[in-house]
């Protein structure tokens, strides 16, 4: 796993009126702080990435369909630089993802309808002057192919 990169699964608890799902609490032991709460969605087949920030964690949540989530070391100084990891998360794998500065991360929808992410990163957006770097998700040095992996 990535320094700093955390994985909670996430509780469903169902009954006759529907279903809560607790995502990030503030007494999780990687919680850092608030900025905001938003949601992102992705076509079937579409990949969002690659960005990273150089303040802000991202806590992600698929909370509709499924996605692929895909984090990239490329710290210098980390004793995991260059390692890849990737998570199927999603309506059949609720898990938080807890995403730490510098650490590339993109997303592509693998389910056959629309996925929506909900994201709490540590910090607000700021308008003007954004904590996003982008990297073209296909030409770049980031070894990794979205392409679907079968077998």
């Amino acid at each position: 796993m990535i320094e700093g990169v955390h994985v909670k699964q996430l509780k469903v608890i169902a009954d006759e009126r529907g279903r809560l799902m607790e995502i990030l609490r503030a007494d999780d032991a990687f919680f850092e702080g608030f900025g905001q709460v938003y949601m992102t969605t992705a076509y079937p087949g579409v990949v969002k990435g690659w960005h990273y920030h150089k303040k802000q964690s991202d806590n992600m949540a698929v909370v509709r369909g499924m996605m692929k989530i895909v984090l990239y070391d490329g710290r210098g100084d980390s004793p995991t630089r260059g390692e890849i990891n990737a998570f199927f998360a999603g309506e059949h794998n609720p898990i938080l993802i807890h995403i730490p500065p510098y650490v590339h991360h993109g997303f592509k929808c693998i389910s056959p309808d629309e996925a929506i992410v909900v994201n709490t990163p540590t910090e607000v957006y700021r308008y003007e002057e954004p904590d996003e770097f982008r990297v073209d998700p296909h030409v770049n040095d980031i070894p990794y192919d979205w392409d679907r992996k079968d077998g």
